[in-house]
């Protein structure tokens, strides 16, 4: 099985028990709050670009193609990610989406929440508090055994991405 089928489990499994703890989590579809607001462009390994990249929908490649496009010519965040379909806020690569999109919501990295507005809110009023989060420095490790990492913009000007960690 491949380094990333096996995050993509164990992701898979955190969120799983998050949501069963909390029914009402607010990650769900038909919420792309995140997916309109991305404050970076996100950075992938090899495998999760050829991943993502074979998942496209022939019939909505124009629309992302475009939406790409329109990324690209920004300068900064907050970016509207490519893929998702603005009329329907669902993500035309769900089952194929990055470990950042995985993870968003359920895992933390020393004790720096990596959520939105709705669950951030929750935090600061004590809503959650046996909730166990994710390690995200944990799954960074994992992608980094992966190879390096490119963003969109690095990805198709070809530009390599930087030096896998040892």
């Amino acid at each position: 099985m491949s380094g990333l089928r096996i995050l993509d489990q164990s992701v898979a499994s955190r969120c799983a028990a998050t949501v069963a703890a909390v029914p009402d989590w607010p990650c769900r579809a038909g919420c792309a709050d995140c997916c309109r607001s991305l404050a970076q462009l996100p950075a992938l390994t090899a495998p999760e670009w050829e991943r993502l990249e074979a998942a496209v929908p022939p019939d909505h490649a124009a629309a992302v193609a475009g939406r790409v496009a329109t990324v690209l010519r920004q300068a900064s965040g907050p970016y509207t990610c490519p893929w998702l379909d603005p009329d329907r806020s669902v993500c035309l690569v769900y089952e194929a989406r990055p470990l950042a999109c995985r993870t968003y919501g359920f895992y933390i990295e020393r004790d720096q929440g990596l959520y939105c507005q709705r669950i951030a809110g929750r935090v600061e009023r004590g809503d959650l508090p046996d909730l166990v989060w994710g390690n995200q420095a944990a799954i960074e490790a994992q992608l980094d055994r992966l190879g390096p990492r490119q963003t969109l913009r690095e990805r198709l000007s070809g530009v390599p991405g930087p030096a896998a960690s040892p």
